[in-house]
């Protein structure tokens, strides 16, 4: 497993045990109780910051904004019962198809 894919899931365990966590104590707990509707809206809002930051080619703010985005995604997928894994797995298979082929067979 790589670095960045143990960040990834030592994150999502973390999300997944703050579903139980009091509200009081965790922003993540806090967005959880809200339900998937917020937590979906909350992500769209930091990847539209994201692209903002990409557009005005300011890396450091993108590289921060790309760390909110990846948090924000996860919440929602544990908002869903949606596993990281699964997530993963997907990524896995299309690794040996090229993008082309894969999305025409969408």
């Amino acid at each position: 497993m790589t670095d960045a894919n143990a960040t990834l899931d030592a994150l999502y365990a973390t999300i997944l045990a703050r579903k139980e966590a009091d509200t009081t104590s965790s922003w993540t707990a806090q967005l959880l109780a809200k339900g998937p509707e917020k937590c979906a809206e909350k992500f769209g809002e930091e990847a539209i910051e994201a692209i903002i930051e990409a557009v005005k080619d300011d890396k450091a703010a993108l590289t921060s904004e790309a760390a909110d985005v990846l948090y924000h995604l996860l919440v929602m997928l544990a908002a869903r019962d949606v596993p990281l894994a699964d997530v993963m797995n997907i990524l896995r298979a299309r690794q040996s198809t090229s993008g082309i082929a894969e999305k025409a067979s969408r």
